[in-house]
């Protein structure tokens, strides 16, 4: 199938990897010429950071979502990148026959429901982020070809002077960062904190930034309670400005299906430490292109953040092989491998 007007169908709230990733793809689309349409959930961030971009029609919904099918129409195929969406374009799929592709981000097996079922038997093309979602997926109900497509790094433009004064503000400490929603059971921060404090005075020159918010940000505040050097910074639209300012990028979490923001990480050039868990270590590899550590283990943490803070030579070559590596994961590269899977619908 030649793509007429792709429906982009992502009723999320907030703004996270997922809704990155979605705005990602459709900027990419865009620049190659592609008619599209968004719907996306009235007020949310992704619908405001897109909205005026041209051949890209942008529709807020509100709750109840089904009684507005006819948002689908006129669509040549949708391209859904969350449940709540997936569930809105298969009924389209029944009253309207437009085909929908289905992207899986998580790496936990959706719920074996008559409802999951049917979304993915008539979806035209599922899609997975990473393989180990792939393999979660085939050992589920889904037994049909899933294709895998990897997200992408987000191509930052770095504004030298806002990243010189992040930097500026730590002198000659050597910084580490972390970017990811406030959410410990998922993203696992307390490990990090307590990381650091394990290290504690030995190496005072340490400085932890913070970068996201959410519902843990009280409690992993009160973690790091006398912990000078830890500093929530809260959610930042300057990610690739604070990635330009730091010495090692960690990644902590207790579960992940790819993690995205490692690509980030990557493209800027940064050694790595991060959980061997999910999708991660697809992309970072072990002495490679990064450390990977088991989730939740403290004091393995602090040693691999001491291993690179006393190895520069280890930190330069990890960084090297991370920056080359994260050319394979460019928008364009993503983009690419979704329109070969939309041209393959029949």
């Amino acid at each position: 199938m030649t793509p007429g007007l792709i429906c982009h169908i992502n009723l999320a709230r907030g703004y996270r990897g997922g809704e990155r990733q979605t705005e990602l793809l459709i900027r990419e689309l865009q620049r190659l010429g592609h008619k599209q349409r968004l719907v996306a959930r009235q007020g949310e961030p992704l619908l405001q950071r897109l909205e005026g971009m041209a051949n890209l029609d942008c529709i807020g919904l509100r709750q109840p979502f089904f009684p507005k099918l006819a948002v689908c129409k006129g669509a040549t195929l949708l391209q859904v990148h969350e449940a709540k969406g997936g569930h809105l374009a298969c009924a389209a799929n029944s009253f309207f026959g437009i085909p929908y592709v289905l992207t899986r981000r998580v790496d936990k097996p959706p719920r074996n429901s008559a409802l999951n079922r049917r979304l993915y038997r008539n979806a035209a093309a599922v899609v997975a982020v990473s393989a180990a979602i792939k393999g979660i997926l085939q050992a589920s109900f889904v037994s049909r070809p899933i294709e895998v497509i990897a997200d992408a790094h987000s191509d930052f433009v770095v504004d030298s002077v806002h990243s010189e004064a992040i930097r500026a503000r730590f002198a000659d400490d050597f910084v580490i960062g972390h970017a990811g929603a406030l959410v410990d059971r998922h993203k696992g921060q307390a490990t990090l904190i307590e990381a650091l404090r394990l290290i504690g005075d030995s190496e005072p020159h340490l400085q932890l930034l913070l970068m996201g918010s959410g519902e843990d940000e009280a409690a992993l505040r009160k973690l790091a309670q006398g912990m000078d050097n830890v500093h929530f910074e809260g959610f930042t639209e300057r990610l690739g400005d604070y990635m330009a300012a730091l010495d090692l990028f960690a990644y902590p979490s207790n579960f992940e299906g790819l993690g995205s923001v490692l690509l980030d990480a990557m493209h800027a050039g940064l050694p790595i430490v991060a959980s061997d868990v999910g999708g991660i270590p697809e992309i970072v590899g072990h002495e490679q292109n990064g450390l990977l550590v088991p989730p939740g283990q403290s004091r393995e943490w602090a040693d691999a953040i001491l291993r690179l803070v006393n190895d520069s030579g280890l930190r330069a070559r990890l960084a090297s092989a991370a920056k080359q590596r994260a050319n394979d994961y460019s928008p364009a590269a993503m983009a690419r491998q979704y329109l070969a899977v939309y041209e393959a619908i029949g």
